[in-house]
């Protein structure tokens, strides 16, 4: 799967740079008290593992167990054999340090197991403001120590599934090597990575690009030097090493070498020719330098490669390819060599999309090799091996693929292969999408079949674009980059697949109706066919909506209170609206294409817009819209507003750029009119969760600079206070595209990461009560009808949710309410949302919390429940509000 968040970052970054012009508020700025004392939270991954490119796995050679794993976009992780899960290195990486997340190469110390070493920067190109650096670390990773770089890095460039680039001298650990991109040659360091500099007399730079006609500088720039390999064979223990490798991205002169440590190097004689050298991998028992070539960079690209066999003693080249030439349609990447059985060697076609990876093995130095899999009679193929994907269901994609291909996939973009140098059975492999391993390798060797399972627990790689948790149902719906998103209904536990039918490459954008979260709308990009979807069991099933002409890609929509109607901003059409399920869109007046929509929480006809410093309002279900008129606004398009539940017009918009408007502003008309609060220099998100105990008003949160400094805030009394809940060890490096919390469990929270995962964080703080506090006494007994509609929403064994809507029926408004009902057949309540509950045997009362206490004549409030039962789950059949009866439905 050709992974689609190059930019995911980069957009919404880039549009935060945009010129701003100076605020002139509608409003003035309200003064506000900033409390920065971090809370003391317990942060977590909502589980998907895996979920993103993983270019490079290293194994230490001298300690077992130890290994490491580096992504793109994610960070670098450090496999845990007791548990066999990764942890996690890089959370620290902070805001303005983003870039950091990014990992081109990964390098663990064999003389000291202890150190590791990692090269951080995401882009060469103007996407990412930073240079690159080199992180050290003496403790496995648990803390670093960074040594900045005159250059950047590319951790999400093309050919970063090339390597290792960076290396530490198997003799003399204090000398590492690195290869830098951008014509920017060879660097070493002598220091063990406190210092840098460039290798003066190393010959080539490289010259490779993957497209000269890139103006973005993404595809254009030099490869570089793509990876170093010492041969520990010609040094002793304290002295450098002689013999050098390195591999440069130059079709015509790809390997170099040096004999005398480094002080002069040349061209390999008698190399091949026309491919780039992926790999270098080195033999010393055998003497064998392996090389993997591709014609391409990768990790999408290759049609043609070649595998070649150096003998260092008498510099003779020998082609061991497993196939001839013109039978590849692919290049080769993922090489390794098994440590205990050197003549035992491995390698991948990493670009062979269709109808699968493949892998190779020799187990003579390369004279024979076999297939991971191989046809019988086309289009019918025999496999080496057995797929177990129960751990990460969702990697079958749902799909029932017709032969050749397979579901779940064996790979694709398998550039990082190894073997475990304590181990030939146990075996790594990196995919566009997971960890694969298995740990009875050589059943392939006696005909028999190895298990290939994910291992890839704890490694966390998504990027995430939006965040939804709806009063009912699940309490977490994700939209994210390259595998469209999830509906969690355990935190814990990896759900069982994506969304389908169906199936978005990248979900863009995602709501639910606020009084009717069973229904659920999600947008997104894919190569053909409809861009939006739409479910009427909360997330669970999905069906596909009808594109109005023009659509190029998900944008953002919003869900109407009700669930009635929808707006949709989709790329390349205007705003359009659409009574129903978007089988027939109009196209909305008043607002510019590209507008943010979103949706007012309790009004189902209201619908808010923003576009380039301007807010828009539909009252009509948004056929028309028609522009605000607040000022001082952020003037670019790095903006997130969301409209608060339970009250109509109570809107909050964050976002800016650092040289105009940035922070976060308030409406409580419905958008006619902002007030800035003075206390938030930036923010980029804002959401809602649950109220803290006797708060008149729903919990805030943001990801934002509050008194200078960068963080998570949580603010209980509507943005007056604001109290940061992460710390320094726990950043995620950007988190500006989407929060929420939980409206049901007071504290938790959930962050958008790019490429860290969905985060989610609970408080140690009782103040939000474990009870489903956050109510407050009802005022004077409501008065008038009222009507009770009571749903069972999900049911299994022993247990059992529902929602219930109370609706008031008669003239006046209520200033608080509280409803009493007694169940059939003795069930309990677990626990409640949107509601306070206190229970006696089967008999329940709820009462509204701070924020759903008013209920005008003619509208409704809802909340939820689990609970559980025996025998029987009959439904309630009389509800009283205080002492009146209410009809029931």
């Amino acid at each position: 799967m050709r992974r689609t968040r190059i930019l995911t970052a980069v957009l919404a970054l880039a549009a935060g740079l945009l010129a701003g012009t100076p605020p002139a508020l509608a409003a003035e700025p309200v003064e506000r008290e900033v409390s920065i004392a971090a809370d003391t939270y317990t942060w977590k991954n909502a589980r998907i593992d895996g979920g993103g490119f993983v270019p490079g796995i290293v194994f230490n050679r001298k300690e077992k167990d130890l290994a490491y794993a580096r992504t793109d976009i994610g960070g670098a992780y450090r496999w845990q054999e007791s548990t066999k899960t990764w942890t996690p290195l890089l959370d620290h990486v902070g805001w303005d340090d983003w870039g950091h997340t990014g990992v081109v190469s990964l390098a663990s110390d064999s003389v000291d197991p202890d150190k590791v070493y990692a090269a951080v920067g995401t882009y060469t190109n103007s996407w990412d403001p930073g240079n690159g650096a080199v992180l050290r670390s003496a403790d496995r990773g648990g803390s670093w120590q960074k040594a900045d770089l005159p250059f950047k890095l590319g951790g999400n460039m093309p050919g970063r599934g090339m390597g290792e680039r960076l290396a530490v001298d198997p003799n003399k650990n204090s000398v590492l090597y690195l290869g830098a991109p951008s014509g920017k040659g060879l660097w070493r360091s002598t220091d063990s990575g406190a210092t840098w500099s460039q290798v003066a007399n190393f010959p080539n730079v490289g010259n490779y690009v993957q497209d000269p006609s890139d103006t973005s500088g993404y595809a254009s720039d030099n490869q570089g030097i793509v990876w170093v390999t010492f041969d520990e064979s010609t040094g002793t223990s304290g002295s450098a090493t002689k013999t050098i490798y390195v591999g440069v991205a130059d079709k015509e002169n790809a390997v170099y070498r040096s004999t005398d440590a480094g002080a002069t190097w040349q061209r390999l004689a008698g190399q091949p020719t026309g491919y780039l050298a992926h790999k270098g991998v080195l033999d010393t028992v055998n003497g064998h330098l392996y090389i993997a070539y591709s014609d391409k960079g990768g990790p999408y690209d290759g049609g043609k490669g070649r595998l070649w066999r150096y003998a260092t003693a008498t510099g003779t080249w020998t082609d061991i390819s497993p196939v001839a030439e013109a039978d590849t349609y692919y290049g080769f990447s993922g090489l390794t060599v098994d440590r205990q059985k050197p003549g035992t060697i491995m390698v991948t076609a990493y670009s062979s999309w269709w109808p699968d990876t493949q892998i190779f093995r020799s187990t003579d130095s390369g004279a024979t090799w076999t297939k991971a899999w191989d046809y019988t009679s086309y289009p019918n193929r025999e496999n080496r091996y057995t797929m177990d994907v129960s751990s990460s269901p969702w990697l079958t994609w749902g799909a029932n693929p017709s032969p050749p291909e397979q579901t779940p996939k064996l790979g694709w973009m398998t550039e990082a292969l190894e073997i475990d140098p304590f181990d030939s059975d146990r075996m790594m492999y990196g995919t566009g999408a997971t960890v694969y391993g298995t740990e009875n390798l050589t059943d392939w060797d006696d005909g028999g079949k190895f298990t290939v399972k994910p291992m890839v627990q704890g490694l966390e790689e998504t990027a995430v674009n939006d965040l939804a948790s709806p009063p009912s149902g699940a309490p977490l719906l994700s939209a994210l980059g390259d595998i469209g998103g999830f509906r969690h209904t355990d935190l814990t536990k990896v759900p069982p697949m994506m969304y389908t039918s169906p199936n978005f490459t990248t979900t863009t954008s995602l709501d639910f109706a606020e009084s009717d979260p069973n229904t659920v709308v999600r947008v997104g990009n894919l190569d053909s066919g409809p861009h939006i979807a739409f479910s009427t069991d909360n997330g669970a099933n999905w069906f596909a909506g009808t594109d109005p002409s023009g659509v190029s890609g998900g944008g953002t929509v919003a869900a109407a209170a009700d669930g009635s109607r929808f707006v949709w901003s989709p790329q390349g059409a205007g705003v359009h609206y659409a009574t129903g399920f978007g089988s027939s869109w109009s196209a909305s007046s008043g607002i510019p294409a590209g507008a943010i929509v979103e949706s007012d929480r309790v009004d189902p006809k209201t619908f808010y817009g923003f576009k380039s410093g301007k807010f828009y309002v539909s009252t009509d279900g948004g056929a028309t819209f028609t522009a605000s008129a607040a000022t001082g606004l952020p003037s670019g398009d790095s903006v997130r507003f969301k409209a608060l539940p339970g009250t109509k017009g109570d809107v909050w918009l964050a976002g800016g750029a650092s040289d105009g408007a940035y922070g976060l502003w308030h409406s409580t008309d419905g958008g006619a009119t902002f007030t800035k609060l003075s206390g938030v220099g930036q923010a980029d998100t804002i959401g809602f969760g649950k109220a803290a105990a006797g708060a008149s008003y729903q919990t805030l949160y943001t990801s934002a600079e509050i008194g200078g400094v960068r963080g998570i805030f949580r603010s209980t009394d509507k943005g007056a206070t604001w109290t940061r809940i992460n710390d320094d060890a726990h950043q995620w490096g950007w988190t500006g595209a989407a929060i929420t919390g939980d409206p049901r469990v007071y504290g938790r929270v959930y962050v958008a990461t790019n490429g860290r995962g969905v985060i989610y964080g609970d408080t140690s703080d009782a103040g939000g009560g474990d009870d489903g506090g956050g109510g407050t006494d009802p005022g004077p007994t409501p008065t008038g009808a009222c009507a009770v509609t009571y749903k069972i929403t999900n049911q299994w064994s022993g247990g059992f949710q529902a929602d219930v809507r109370l609706a008031n029926t008669g003239s006046g408004a209520w200033n608080g309410w509280s409803l009493s009902w007694s169940f059939p057949d003795g069930q309990t309540v677990s626990q409640m949302w949107n509601a306070e509950h206190t229970s006696s045997g089967g008999s329940v009362t709820a009462k509204n919390v701070g924020w759903n206490g008013n209920v005008a004549a003619g509208s409704s409030v809802s909340f939820g429940f689990t609970g559980s039962w025996s025998g029987a789950n009959g439904k309630p059949t009389a509800f009283k509000l205080g002492d009146r009866t209410c009809a029931v439905s």
